[in-house]
């Protein structure tokens, strides 16, 4: 059965610019009451404008996610305001798309907070609300390397794997405390938002370079039918395959395919803007 979000409370995090945004538009078009939060308050205005004039409801604010106190505290006004959420979308993000070595602490420390921690305080604020009225759908946005690891993304493909994992552990948590409250995993290859600029694949036929609409599109066909698990391209299932073989034979693929050289030249967006929120 297919999900009715009418008029339904759905929260984007990072949802001003790139997928989220686009998750935001497909959602509210469906009429959805879609809350967003970032930091840019400038794209957040042109966000909600540009969702006036289509005739749906945006509205935006400015929350620093890795803040938990904020979250808290804007995640209460919200509820009060609105009741339990009918969607929560972990979607914020960042990246450095640096080596491990090359990568400075406080980056890596952003991306942890960024892709990682504020997955606990966004669900720990939420997630009572969608419990006690034993309905509403968590939609954890992970990514494909949070399924194998990829050179020049230790501490991306670390936050996206830890995510993961804290997003099974919710869904087991939730099978047996609440039924009703859905989830869905969403891990999809390199997108063209312009986060990942500069970003190679070998075999685009197999393994191409996802475009935005699509994977906002993929999701929201998810949320609707109630997915589980989401993985864009199909091609990427396979690493769980690849993992019962040698990790010798594993690397070897990673090579053929060109994954372990993707990011070789890797740009990223304009100087200083590669940890922006999604």
């Amino acid at each position: 059965m297919k999900r009715n979000i009418k008029n339904k409370p759905v929260l984007i995090t990072g949802g001003a610019s790139g997928i989220g945004r686009l998750l935001a538009l497909s959602l509210a078009e469906l009429g959805a009451k879609v809350i967003v939060w970032d930091l840019s308050e400038a794209a957040l205005k042109a966000l909600e404008r540009e969702a006036a004039e289509k005739g749906f409801f945006i509205k935006g604010a400015v929350c620093d996610v890795t803040n938990r106190e904020q979250v808290y505290r804007m995640a209460g006004e919200l509820q009060q305001e609105m009741g339990p959420l009918a969607l929560l979308v972990n979607n914020a993000g960042v990246v450095s798309g640096k080596t491990l070595l090359e990568t400075p602490d406080e980056k890596i420390n952003l991306t942890m907070q960024v892709n990682t921690m504020a997955h606990f305080w966004t669900c720990k604020a939420f997630l009572p609300g969608m419990i006690a009225a034993n309905s509403g759908h968590l939609v954890t946005i992970s990514s494909a390397a949070g399924i194998i690891g990829v050179k020049g993304l230790a501490d991306y493909s670390a936050s996206k794997f830890a995510v993961f994992g804290l997003h099974e552990a919710i869904r087991m948590e939730l099978k047996q405390s609440a039924p009703g409250v859905r989830t869905t995993i969403v891990c999809p290859f390199f997108t063209d938002t312009g986060m990942f600029k500069g970003v190679r694949t070998r075999f685009p036929l197999i393994l191409p370079i996802l475009q935005p609409e699509y994977v906002a599109k993929q999701i929201t066909k998810a949320v609707l039918r109630g997915t589980k698990r989401l993985i864009m391209p199909r091609f990427v299932y396979s690493v769980n395959l690849l993992r019962l073989l040698p990790v010798t034979f594993m690397d070897f693929i990673a090579e053929f395919f060109g994954i372990s050289h993707s990011m070789d030249k890797f740009v990223g967006r304009s100087s200083g803007q590669n940890h922006l929120i999604l």
